[in-house]
């Protein structure tokens, strides 16, 4: 179990982004949340599997998009970070 707090700067707030990372984060069985920080960027706290989380942050950074990822992500930060005590669930937050 691995857990991964990745934010994402560029086109990223106002288009989708957020629901398209709950999605797919969904779909990869991973836990946590997506949410639009005040400084225009996506903060994304997934925790799951390493192949999991190496799909998702692949999908995130994958330029062009050919996962279908609204918005463009021009830069990005990865901190690894203890794994927490949530078991299941992604929201998206407001």
């Amino acid at each position: 179990m691995e857990r991964a707090l990745i934010r994402v700067d560029g086109r990223v707030q106002g288009v989708g982004f957020r629901w398209w990372v709950q999605g797919l984060a969904r779909e990869l069985r991973l836990s946590g949340y997506a949410r639009n920080l005040d400084d225009g960027r996506v903060e994304i706290d997934a925790q799951g599997s390493t192949e999991a989380l190496g799909k998702l942050i692949h999908a995130l950074l994958e330029h062009p998009p050919r996962s279908g990822r609204p918005g463009q992500v021009t830069s990005h930060t990865i901190d690894w970070v203890e794994p927490s005590s949530r078991t299941s669930g992604f929201d998206v937050r407001f």
